[in-house]
């Protein structure tokens, strides 16, 4: 049973990959080749030729991809200039030299080195996203760059695909424009799937049968119509929840896109000369990346971070290759797997990196400053909440009847919009980012409430602001007893447990709100 074979395989190399601190993904590619070369020796006996079954579950992955790219497809992520102007800028740079060189050198033709510069120009979605998440930054401001310009590189690639695809629509393609007002009724569909199977199959059902088969019956491709389902649901406040349900088949899907293009064939010495030659070079797009983020104002530390977490060749390319260049699939898989061996280390030692290369970026700096960037000045506050979800909104709520001077922070723009237009005194901020506290001054605080959701921020605000010299009180909550124990450690005076405190605060209303209240509080006295 080939499906057996293949999913012991992918497992254990992409164990092995995860083990050594690389992406599996790297190891599905891994396991397709030694699959085919199994499948070429017949002593062997192990038969693992690419069937439908494979090549269907292949193309299931990549709507899905798109269809999960679609749901962050918001506007506010991908606005803005170092987004736009240096992924484009990026995008055309790399096309106008690759396309030239890989026409004189490889002796093909204008079309194809154009399609191969154009898939070489990509950086990888799946990894980038994982370095910086794995990092805690992908709400820093170097983590929300990169991934805006990965969403740009993912737009990009999508119109190659379907110019590439040439497929003609029909005249029921114009039924394409009236989609958005289908957006209420996916709206309730999406509240009234609830949190568990239900949502998996809303998405799978909008990916791969109204997007996906859908666009197809009308002539357009399916990957379009995965991306353009996904963007209509992009703005619902549940669309993240969305895409975390799905992540799993997602990546389960994409696995059999790696297998098959591996078994699809061995690669020769013409494959890995080409991706050798395409991994001398990728420093040079980390290093144009790097000044075009100083072209738009951002600081030296964060256009490398920006820059290094992109330095790498894309599965998006890999899947433009398997629709308009299938006969330089395995030399572009060779590519990106080899790429992902030099990116994924030295991701790891980002910071140590940079701090051994600042004194010769520095100098490259512009004297303007992006917004993001400029030093956040707290003024004459003396309360500060950090984290303005339920539970630091109503401390917020609560401390606002004081006199105290108030001001919160939170790391969510959209969230930190609608708190200011409801009179709070909300900024946006990110306890994750270095670049924060750097820029942080605080001559009139007193004490500090840590809300946010995630243990990590709180363990960093708190080291944070003892090593900047604040000796005021700190105070966090949590929900486990051995996180209070770590935030303590980290510098908090007091660190409470999220539900015993809910448990005294019920307590305190029914003493103040049942009338046998002084019974009940003699009882508990005595």
């Amino acid at each position: 049973m080939p499906e057996a074979i293949w999913i012991s395989f992918a497992f254990g190399l992409g164990l092995l990959m995860k083990a050594v601190g690389l992406p599996p993904l790297v190891g599905y590619l891994a396991a397709g080749f030694v699959l085919s070369g199994l499948a070429a020796n017949p002593s062997i006996g192990i038969s693992a030729e690419p069937t439908s079954v494979l090549a269907h579950i292949a193309h299931l992955g990549v709507l899905l991809m798109l269809f999960t790219v679609g749901l962050k497809l918001k506007l506010k992520s991908v606005i803005s200039p170092e987004v736009i102007g240096g992924s484009l800028l990026h995008f055309a740079i790399t096309c106008l030299v690759f396309t030239p060189g890989l026409y004189l050198l490889l002796d093909i033709s204008w079309y194809i080195a154009f399609l191969l510069a154009v898939a070489l120009s990509f950086s990888s979605t799946v990894l980038a996203a994982k370095v910086l998440e794995n990092k805690r930054e992908l709400r820093a401001f170097h983590g929300r760059v990169s991934i805006g310009i990965l969403i740009m590189q993912d737009l990009i690639a999508l119109l190659v695909m379907s110019l590439a695809a040439g497929q003609s629509p029909s005249q029921w393609a114009l039924i394409v424009f009236g989609l958005p007002l289908l957006r209420p009724l996916l709206f309730k569909l999406l509240d009234a799937s609830g949190h568990d199977e239900l949502l998996v199959l809303l998405g799978m059902l909008l990916a791969l049968v109204i997007g996906g088969m859908g666009f197809e019956a009308v002539g357009l491709s399916s990957e379009l119509g995965a991306l353009i389902f996904g963007a209509i649901l992009a703005n619902h406040p549940r669309s993240q929840e969305l895409a975390k349900s799905l992540w799993s088949v997602k990546e389960v899907f994409l696995v059999g896109f790696f297998l098959q293009i591996g078994i699809g064939g061995l690669p020769d010495a013409n494959a890995i000369i080409f991706a050798v030659v395409a991994a001398l070079v990728l420093p040079l797009k980390g290093i144009l990346f790097f000044f075009l983020m100083l072209l738009f104002r951002l600081r030296a530390r964060s256009g490398f971070l920006t820059s290094l977490a992109l330095t790498n060749y894309s599965e998006f390319g890999l899947i433009v290759a398997s629709i308009a260049l299938p006969e330089w699939l395995v030399p572009l898989a060779i590519t990106v797997a080899l790429s992902f061996l030099i990116s994924a280390p030295l991701n790891r030692i980002a910071h140590p990196l940079y701090e051994r290369l600042s004194h010769r970026l520095v100098r490259f700096e512009s004297h303007q400053r992006h917004p993001d960037e400029l030093p956040v000045s707290l003024g004459d506050t003396r309360v500060l909440v950090m984290g303005m979800g339920r539970t630091g909104t109503a401390a917020y709520d609560w401390l606002k009847t004081s006199e105290a001077r108030l001001m919160a922070l939170d790391s969510d723009l959209p969230k930190v919009a609608r708190h200011q237009a409801k009179g709070r005194n909300v900024v946006y901020a990110d306890a994750e980012d270095n670049t924060f506290w750097e820029a942080l001054h605080m001559p009139s605080l007193e004490a500090v409430v840590l809300a946010m959701s995630d243990i990590e921020a709180k363990l960093i605000a708190a080291r944070m602001l003892r090593k900047l010299g604040f000796t005021g009180y700190i105070v966090a909550h949590t929900m486990y007893a051995d996180e209070a124990e770590r935030i303590r450690e980290a510098g908090a005076d007091d660190a409470y447990l999220t539900m015993s405190e809910t448990g005294v605060a019920l307590a305190s209303h029914l003493l103040d709100r049942v009338p046998a209240a002084p019974a009940l509080a003699s009882g508990r006295s005595s």
